[in-house]
This record gives C-alpha cells, sequence and structure tokens, in this order.
C-alpha cells in the first residue's frame, strides 16, 4: 500500500510539487480514472481495470508486446489504441495475475488458467509455447444476470421464442444451451434459471464459477485442478455425484466438455428434472455426435449413451453471434428418439426467422403432459384442452 501511495504521488506530482490535499485539484473524469487504476492495482487487474470495468466489453486480448484487442457486445473484435508494454511487461503482469490466483507460470509451466479476485477468467501462455507472445485472454465477469426481458430488448431473444423458454423452465425439461464460443450460452442459461421458482435450488457445477443466476437459493461448486505437486485435483464428475448428495431441485453443469456428461445423463435418468447445461456446438444437428464424444470419453458406447440421452434430454436451445457481433436465438429444438429409440435426433421446434418448426406440436405435447399450457408463439398453433391442436 505504501509503494501504491508513493506512485500515486509521483502521478500527481511529478516535479516535487507538494502533494498534500490542499494542493491537488482534480476533475470528477480523472478521479473516476484514477480510482478505477487504483481499485485495479488492488483486485489484481492492474492497467487492464479500465477495459475489464466496461460493461460493453466481453473478453480482453493482449498479443506479444502490449497489443490489446477488446471484444465488446456489438461489433466483434477491436484493437486499442497504443500500446500495454514491451514483451517483459506483459509477461510480468502475465505472472502477477497468476500468482495472486495462487498459481505459477514460468518457463516450466508455461500456461494457466486462472480466475482473478475480481470474478475475472484469465487465461496465458508464456513463449516459447506462445510464438509471438506472451498472450493473456480475460473474460469478464458479470455480477448481475440478464434476465429475459432485457435478453428480448437487446434482441438476442425473439418475444415469441422468451414465451416458449419460460414454459420449458416452468414445465421442468431437461435442456441444453448450445452454440460457438462467445455465442452467448452462459448469458441465456444464468437468464432461463433466474426463472426457476423461488422455492426451487439450484446446485450449479462449474470447471470456472461464471453462472450467477438472479435467484435467491443457488449454491455452487466449482473444480479445482492439481497443485504443482499433482495433488488435490477436483473434477466436475467429483462434482456432480456430490452435487446429487445436495437436494437439488435443479441440477446444472456450466459447461460439458469431457466424461461429466455421462454423470449429468445419469442423475437426469434417475429422477433429476429441470437439469441443464451448455455444450460447444456448432449446430442442433452436431449435438448428438458432440454428446457421443464426451460420453466416450467416459467409457460409454455409442448405444448406451443414446440409450442415455432419448430418457434424459428432451430442449436444446442454440446461439450463434452474427456477423455484426450480436448474440442471438436461432432454434430452439426437441430431442427425439429414432429407429426404435435406438438413436437420438434432433427436431426444430422454432426458428429465427421462420416461426415454428416440425417438432413444435411434439414440444407443446411435452409441455401439456407436465401441466403447462403450450404458448402460441408465431400465430401458427394454439393448442386448449378442449379442441387440442388448431
Amino acid at each position: 500500500m505504501i509503494e501504491l501511495s508513493e506512485r500515486v504521488r509521483a502521478r500527481l506530482a511529478p516535479n516535487d510539487v507538494d502533494a498534500s490535499p490542499g494542493r491537488v485539484l482534480v476533475n470528477d473524469l480523472a478521479l473516476r480514472q484514477m480510482a478505477i487504476r487504483l481499485s485495479g492495482e488492488m483486485n489484481g487487474t492492474g492497467p487492464l481495470a479500465a477495459l475489464l470495468a466496461d460493461p460493453t466489453v466481453t473478453d480482453v486480448l493482449v498479443n506479444g508486446a502490449g497489443e490489446v484487442w477488446v471484444d465488446r457486445d456489438r461489433g466483434g473484435l477491436r484493437r486499442v489504441a497504443g500500446r500495454l508494454g514491451d514483451e517483459v511487461y506483459v509477461r510480468k503482469l502475465a505472472q502477477h495475475f497468476a500468482s495472486n490466483a495462487g498459481r505459477r507460470l514460468d518457463d516450466a509451466s508455461p500456461f494457466v488458467d486462472v480466475r482473478l479476485p475480481d470474478g475475472t477468467r484469465m487465461h496465458a501462455v508464456l513463449p516459447p509455447v506462445a510464438l509471438g507472445g506472451p498472450y493473456l485472454s480475460l473474460r469478464t465477469f458479470r455480477r448481475r444476470a440478464f434476465t429475459i426481458e432485457q435478453l428480448v430488448r437487446c434482441g438476442t431473444f425473439d418475444p415469441g421464442a422468451a414465451t416458449l423458454l419460460r414454459a420449458v423452465v416452468e414445465a421442468r425439461l431437461p435442456y441444453l444451451v448450445t452454440g460457438g464460443t462467445g455465442s452467448g450460452k452462459t448469458t441465456v442459461l444464468a437468464a432461463l434459471l433466474s426463472t426457476v421458482p423461488v422455492a426451487e435450488r439450484v446446485v450449479i457445477v462449474e470447471d470456472a464459477a461464471e453462472l450467477r443466476p438472479a435467484h435467491p437459493h443457488v449454491v455452487g461448486l466449482q473444480a479445482r485442478v492439481p497443485n504443482v505437486e499433482g495433488a488435490g485435483e477436483v473434477t466436475l464428475r467429483d462434482l456432480v455425484r456430490q452435487a446429487l448428495r445436495m437436494r437439488p431441485d435443479r441440477l446444472v453443469v456450466g459447461e460439458c466438455r469431457g466424461a461429466e456428461i455421462v454423470d449429468l445423463l445419469g442423475a437426469l435418468n434417475t429422477g433429476h428434472e429441470g437439469g441443464a447445461a451448455t455444450l460447444h456446438a456448432n449446430s442442433p444437428a452436431d449435438v448428438p455426435a458432440r454428446l457421443e464424444a464426451l460420453g466416450l470419453l467416459g467409457g460409454v458406447p455409442r448405444a448406451a449413451l443414446h440409450a442415455m440421452l432419448v430418457s434424459a434430454l428432451r430442449v436444446v436451445v442454440h446461439l450463434q453471434r452474427s456477423g455484426s457481433g450480436r448474440r442471438e436465438l436461432t432454434e430452439i429444438c426437441v430431442l427425439a428418439p429414432h429407429d426404435d429409440r435406438r438413436t437420438a435426433v434432433v427436431l426444430t421446434a422454432w426458428r429465427r426467422g421462420s416461426g415454428v418448426g416440425p417438432a413444435f406440436a411434439e414440444l407443446s405435447e411435452l409441455l401439456a403432459a407436465r401441466g403447462v399450457d403450450p404458448p402460441k408463439v408465431g400465430g401458427c398453433w394454439e393448442f386448449t384442452p378442449e379442441e387440442g391442436w388448431r
């Protein structure tokens, strides 16, 4: 703190001018910038604090000798004017981030993935592994979840699709939120979990804690990597098993990318309804193949995985990022059994721009079977107990 105070004093009075409170005058903008820099020094984000504090910034990328790029909610990646520093400075900054999180980053351990004190997720790679590096990739942390209404206003959700998704959550249908990197999967999942009834307990299992739904009863479990001696690892599979003993009304896996999918499907097949997860996939049609690959990592053959799948997961919510950078919900699909229930296929129930799809009737029947009135979407279908579909 003394060193920080001296740096502030030197910045305010570089020419040995008296820097007492009575002599120092700053305007609101300078005071705010100073507060951000001080906060960055204290919470571990350093000179990148201003960018990470910008609510429109989702990613900050540092390449080699201080070249900085940012990704905002819209518009995609843009380079920031100026440079952060030379390669030596960027390396020291990365090592500072890692040490603040209790991790090692040096020639013997040239890459690290950590969570900074303010919640930012940081990945760093050092040379010679990083050609032209060091490289830093920081994903900002949103302390407040978006609501479904906010996602409708910013164009992520179509109003009809938002109504349909509310019905899916209310009916306790298990679902996957899918899409590519940066498509908004975590944001959308948090918004959907925020609509879970307040009397229900949500248990979230994550590799890196990112989900923060606006719900009064959320408990989270976070995986742990092994220490420098190779001990102390806690995997997502371990945490899913522990979560099942914590009386979850909704079991959620923040991101399925390994054998934990087997444990999740097992839980959803044994009475844990309304569960959810995110999954990287280029399109809804790719979801069964992605799940097959993850199931093989858990030692489950294709046929057994599909048998679990058709009984466990029912809905796929797919997101894409448009050319303008906007994150959009593009499809809501049903995972349906096929070929005598030996395989699962993905059928479109709703598609952005064209309304309801061929599986909308099937999804509506699933909702009605659970006591939820299927919503009218796109003016094409309407369900009434007396008349059925018309």
